[in-house]
């Protein structure tokens, strides 16, 4: 299956983000915590450049634990910094003011050596669909979204939201869409829900799903479903978990289509317990053969 998905407002949102980096003194770049290479948009690096850079994992209580504290790692050894939250539930925020201000402390003191007053950091969200940008930005300012006053960047089409006294976050309408020749990408991407279902094969992601659990989570996999491995016959396979899950039509056949939606399902509301699909491990591998 060759997932294309390529909404034709990109180039708007590219030069709305460009327009947008002179008013910022930082990025939030919000990724997932359970795909935090591949939720993320290689574009965004072209756009920003140099501008400094927080990277924010989110939903980090979906994704498999250990392997978050690994991408954080992994993004500290390349100089990045990066930090785990949970935005529904609003845990973790305090580390995303703090991480800013670790990030600006050099700009800071050189504004204050030129006698110039203290402020709030200005700092500018991007990220892909469905990665939690409006929970976030609704989440640190407690939902009292509010334009914090005479100052660029306060139009129509874009507002600054004060968050407390140390923060002004500049919410913009333009959004950074994924774009991707991987197509492994775009399973991941589909799985967890960041795809729109209407533009996918659902079978195919669930045949996905279920060899990447019995790869890296065979033991839950045969908690769920009692198999550990997906047979080749994958009609087999689906008949097994159709006749576990009582998925019959009304001739008493399987319904292939609702077995892959049950699985996709399960998925993303956890059946199977944190997942992480993007492997710090396999990234490290990747990145070793692509430097021969």
């Amino acid at each position: 299956m060759t997932i294309q998905w390529f909404p034709g407002h990109m180039a708007k949102a590219r030069r709305q983000v460009q327009e947008n980096l002179k008013l910022v003194d930082i990025i939030f770049e919000l990724i997932d915590a359970r795909l935090p290479i591949s939720s993320r948009n290689p574009m965004i690096d072209e756009v920003i450049h140099q501008k400094p850079r927080l990277l924010i994992l989110n939903k980090a209580d979906m994704a498999d634990e250990s392997e978050t504290r690994k991408w954080v790692q992994y993004f500290a050894d390349k100089g990045q910094t990066a930090v785990a939250i949970n935005s529904f539930e609003g845990k973790g925020l305090q580390s995303v003011t703090k991480a800013a201000k670790e990030i600006l402390a050099e700009k800071w003191e050189r504004m204050k050596s030129r006698g110039m007053k203290p402020r709030a950091i200005r700092a500018m969200i991007v990220g892909i669909p469905n990665v939690g940008k409006s929970t976030l930005i609704n989440r640190l300012a407690k939902k009292n979204i509010a334009k914090t006053g005479n100052m660029p960047g306060v139009t129509k089409a874009q507002q600054w939201i004060k968050v407390g006294n140390e923060i002004e976050l500049l919410d913009t309408p333009g959004i950074l869409w994924p774009k991707f020749e991987d197509q492994e990408v775009g399973l991941k991407l589909a799985i967890t829900g960041a795809i729109k279902d209407a533009v996918t094969n659902m079978e195919d992601i669930a045949v996905y799903g279920l060899k990447f659990l019995s790869i890296h989570y065979p033991n839950r996999l045969e908690e769920r479903f009692g198999i550990t491995s997906v047979s080749e016959d994958l009609v087999e396979t689906f008949d097994h978990i159709g006749k576990l899950r009582r998925v019959f039509g009304q001739g008493g056949e399987i319904e292939y289509d609702k077995v892959a939606e049950l699985i996709i399902r399960d998925v993303r509301d956890q059946h199977f317990g944190k997942l992480s699909f993007d492997l710090v491990d396999e990234q490290l591998e990747k990145e070793t053969i692509q430097e021969k």
